[in-house]
């Protein structure tokens, strides 16, 4: 998703059903025992630090995965490993990333899908280890019979679960101690920029636009959704998910309706949206963020940062917070 979360999410918007299978991280068919239920995400690891940890075992979303020794040659098929890898040290045992893994621009960028993984292809670069977001195309199960480890790593639920990714990463990599000094910035940055936010007598509404055209939202229950609510917002996507699935199509009459104090756009960069297009929408300017938008409260967003799950959530978390605080003057 995507970023692969995001990119997830948007083809959730375009996509619906099938990224949200996506999203929804089917079972794996690992060789690799199960992990355990609604874990998804890594939870644990026997690695205790750097090379001396080896033989280590990690634990992602396939089950436990055994590593004889330190990875040398990785290929990471996930944006948001990706991002984690490079940012704990790890990121000259890359050696490949799949097409969508654009961040740092020092990622060995490679034509490998992660959305539709081909194993031969991914063999061709002989991996000591594969990190993946997604397995709906069971590369888990086709690697292993490659004998080649794989960490299964899909999109986080909540931030807890974002940071025991980056931690498992380091363990896997050899970079314990560099993965925990990672982890708790973040958490240091985070902390600091909700504590930053100004608190309104009355909480905000947003919208959180992840689809266009189609005004696709996602919901408080998912990963983005967690981390808006830690700003004391209200999601107003939340009554429309009748199905549950976390990103519902919202009318145009229930937006305006519904009259967002905040409006995220987190497709700027793949359909061109900004708070013009917006206010260009028919009926959208008698809602109160499309009014009040010299006020920065229609918020453009890097759809990037804003569908992975990796270091710069910081960007994202600090950009939330700048809005709400623009919101209230």
């Amino acid at each position: 998703m995507h970023s692969r979360l995001h990119n997830s999410t948007r083809r959730v918007a375009v996509g619906l059903v099938a990224a949200s299978a996506l999203l929804a991280a089917g079972c794996s068919s690992s060789k690799s025992a199960s992990a355990p239920a609604g874990s998804g995400t890594a939870s644990t690891t026997t690695a205790a630090s750097s090379a001396a940890a080896f033989p280590a075992t990690i634990t992602a979303k396939n089950g436990a995965v055994k590593l004889a020794a330190e990875p040398k040659k990785i290929v990471s098929l996930s944006p948001s490993a990706t991002e984690d890898l490079f940012a704990i040290g790890a990121g000259s045992q890359v050696t490949a990333v799949d097409d969508q893994s654009d961040y740092p621009a020092s990622a060995p960028k490679s034509a490998l899908s992660g959305y539709k993984p081909n194993a031969e292809a991914i063999a061709k670069y002989n991996p000591d280890l594969v990190v993946v977001a997604d397995d709906s195309s069971q590369i888990v199960e086709q690697l292993g019979k490659l004998n080649v480890p794989v960490l299964w790593f899909d999109a986080p639920n909540t931030l807890d679960d974002a940071y025991s990714q980056i931690t498992e990463l380091g363990a896997a990599t050899g970079h314990t101690t560099a993965a925990t000094t990672e982890v708790a910035t973040m958490k240091q940055q985070i902390t600091a920029a909700i504590a930053a936010t100004k608190k309104p007598a009355t909480p905000l509404k947003y919208y959180y636009e992840v689809g266009t055209p189609g005004n696709y939202s996602a919901t408080s229950k998912t990963f983005i959704g967690s981390i808006f609510a830690q700003f004391g917002l209200t999601d107003i996507a939340d009554p429309a998910d009748k199905t549950g699935g976390g990103y519902p199509q919202l009318s145009d009459e229930y937006l305006v309706t519904a009259a967002p104090d905040l409006i995220f756009l987190a497709d700027t960069k793949c359909c061109q949206q900004t708070s013009a297009t917006v206010a260009a929408r028919p009926g959208w300017s008698a809602i109160p963020a499309v009014k009040n938008a010299a006020k920065g409260t229609v918020v453009g967003m890097d759809d990037d940062i804003a569908s992975r799950w990796g270091p710069r959530l910081v960007d994202l978390v600090q950009q939330i917070s700048k809005a709400v605080n623009q919101a209230q003057g």
